[in-house]
């Protein structure tokens, strides 16, 4: 496979972005070799700089629900260039697009637009601080919720990836106010609260981790985390930026029939876009400025361009429910039949093959996986044509516009690497 250009590139983005990207995970750290430069996509499929061309299991890490360049988004994205592309102003649809994620998840009866997960969850963690009166917050190891600096504890994601057990630049004092606790863990959680009960602001989970590889909650965890949470008078804070719209069309609370008193959205509700969202009990968002005391902010929230992204995929999902029953028969598809050696984590379109024997619960029993056969297995499946995320500990993705063929050829291609000769 030829890479000459992605080569090229990646040596002069390196003279001028630390490390020659913009965001960790794609320098290809975890598993060697040069990134691959996205030139376009097209439906399920990327095409690089080189003109090789993949089946794309990243989708922009979960956004693409749809695949690449839908005409619905698209069409909506053009026809908003017409009028601008920032106000700094209310706009109308700014409010449809609130309503229409309040409609898909009742529980944000009030919903406040931002930039980014990281935005989102750094957002709902202060409202919950400032609502409680409270100062810390549990959160679980693994669980990775954004750059925020008092979540960077014990975090999966791309500092799993790269290896880095937390990182530098955060102060301690910031540091000390999270609890980080194994996740699945209930009576961990318990501990928790009966040290801690009256000082803790907020349980913050990725109610199915995306960010340490594909883990589903074991039964009974978030019905735990809600009882204790409305016991002790702490919030319970969903992280569906990955899993919203995803999962089911109401996110991992629908599908776990979990009422939390604060949502963060992202991904989806964007459209491929910048955009997120955190929203939740009306009685908690009304302490928002301007109407409340708890100051957050930001200038291009709201933007007209990711606005109509998000509004045109929401749109499309509720009108065209189907495709989520096509989502999990693909999803099943593709991790039917895993090869020996190999643990398989799905929920709905997310999913991972971890390169451990074990069942993967939580992050220690993530982290055992064997990352040099995932490498092999990663390049393998690049050179066959197959873009898997460039991690052991990152969930994959199907969109609507994976084909049987698509998952035909995946599976195959997968195969035939585990039945190489030893």
């Amino acid at each position: 496979m030829n890479t000459q250009k992605s080569e090229a590139l990646f040596a002069r983005a390196q003279q001028a972005i630390p490390g020659g990207v913009n965001s960790p995970v794609r320098a290809f750290r975890g598993v060697g070799g040069v990134p691959r430069f996205i030139a376009r996509g097209h439906g399920a499929r990327l095409v690089d700089v080189d003109g090789n061309e993949y089946i794309d299991y990243v989708g922009s890490w979960g956004p693409l629900i749809l695949g690449h360049c839908p005409a619905p988004v698209m069409d909506a994205v053009r026809a908003v260039l017409e009028s601008g592309t920032s106000f700094g102003a209310p706009t109308e649809r700014e409010i449809e697009l609130a309503e229409e994620i309040r409609s898909f998840m009742p529980s944000m009866e009030l919903v406040r637009l931002v930039n980014s997960g990281t935005e989102a969850t750094m957002s709902a963690l202060r409202v919950a601080r400032g609502f409680t009166g409270r100062d810390l917050a549990i959160k679980f190891e693994g669980c990775y919720h954004g750059h925020v600096d008092s979540l960077l504890v014990k975090a999966g994601s791309g500092m799993a990836t790269l290896g880095i057990a937390d990182t530098q630049g955060v102060p301690q004092s910031f540091a000390e106010t999270t609890i980080a606790l194994p996740y699945n863990s209930i009576a961990a959680v318990e501990q928790a609260f009966a040290s801690h009960g009256d000082r803790i602001a907020a349980v913050i989970v990725e109610p199915v981790v995306g960010n340490m590889g594909c883990v589903p909650p074991v039964p009974g965890f978030h019905e735990a985390l809600r009882a204790l949470t409305q016991k002790h008078g702490a919030l319970l804070i969903f992280d569906e930026v990955m899993t919203g719209f995803r999962v089911s069309p109401g996110g991992a609370q629908q599908l776990y029939g979990i009422h939390p008193d604060l949502t963060t959205i992202g991904k989806i509700g964007g459209g491929g876009l910048p955009l997120a969202a955190y929203g939740g009990r009306a009685d908690i968002l009304s302490k928002v400025a301007p109407v409340g005391p708890i100051y957050q902010a930001g200038t291009l929230s709201g933007n007209p361009l990711a606005v109509a992204a998000g509004l045109a995929t929401l749109r499309y999902l509720k009108s065209h429910p189907e495709i989520y029953a096509q989502l999990e028969a693909r999803a099943a598809a593709l991790t039917a039949h895993p090869p020996a050696g190999v643990t398989v984590n799905r929920v709905g379109s997310m999913f991972t093959f971890f390169f451990t024997t074990q069942p993967v619960t939580d992050w220690e029993t993530a982290k055992i996986a064997d990352t040099a056969r995932f490498k092999a297995f990663f390049h393998w499946m690049l050179e066959h044509g197959v873009y898997l995320a460039p991690s052991q500990f990152e969930a994959g993705f199907i969109s609507a516009a994976h084909t049987a063929d698509d998952i035909q050829h995946t599976v195959q291609a997968a195969h035939a690497f585990f039945d190489q000769p030893a």
